[in-house]
C-alpha cells in the first residue's frame, strides 16, 4: 500500500511505495533555513519508489550557492504555500524527502542526527540518537576521508543597510 503524502495547502501530493531510510534529523545551516526549525527530519526513498499525483505546475525550485563542491543545494518547494517538497523528476537512484510530508506511519524512526556542529547554539539534543560531525557523515556516505584542508564555509549574512 503506497504512502501518501502532501504540502500544506494540498495542492501538491505524492505517494512512495516504500521508505527505506535512513531517516535522519539534519542541523545543517541549510537544513535549518528551509524547515525553520532547529534540523530537518528527512527520509530516503528510492526513486523508482516516487510518484509525484499533483501540482507539478506549483513546484519551484531555489539552488542555492555552492559551499564546498557541486552540486548546488536544489530546494523545491510549493509555491502556493512555501513548504519543502521533492523534486517532480528527481535525479540518482535515491532521494530524500522531508518526514513530515507524510500523512500516516512511514514504518520507521529516525536513526541519527547529523552535521551536529552546525546545530544552532540554542539547540539542545536531547535524545540518545547518534550524533555524528559532517567528517563522519562523509566517511559513513562514501567511505572516504574529507581533505585535511577541508574548510567549512557558512552562508554569507547580509548586511542591512543603516
Amino acid at each position: 500500500m503506497a504512502i501518501r503524502g502532501s504540502c500544506l495547502c494540498g495542492s501538491v501530493t505524492l505517494e512512495v511505495d516504500r521508505v527505506i531510510g535512513p531517516m535522519e534529523y539534519c542541523h545543517c545551516n541549510r537544513c535549518r533555513k528551509v524547515s525553520g526549525c532547529g534540523a530537518l527530519l528527512t527520509v530516503v526513498v528510492r526513486t523508482a519508489d516516487y510518484r509525484l499525483l499533483t501540482g507539478r505546475e506549483y513546484l519551484q525550485a531555489y539552488d542555492a550557492p555552492i559551499l564546498y563542491r557541486p552540486p548546488a543545494f536544489r530546494v523545491t518547494f510549493c509555491k502556493q504555500c512555501g513548504t519543502t517538497m521533492p523534486e517532480a523528476e528527481p535525479n540518482g537512484s535515491t532521494l530524500e524527502i522531508p518526514a513530515g510530508l507524510f500523512d500516516s506511519d512511514i514504518g520507521i524512526k529516525p536513526d541519527k542526527h547529523i552535521y551536529v556542529e552546525l546545530k544552532a547554539p540554542w539547540d539542545a539534543i536531547q535524545d540518545a540518537l547518534p550524533q555524528l560531525t559532517i567528517r563522519e557523515v562523509v566517511k559513513l556516505r562514501t567511505g572516504e576521508e574529507l581533505p585535511p584542508d577541508f574548510k567549512l564555509r557558512r552562508h554569507a549574512i547580509p548586511v542591512a543597510n543603516q
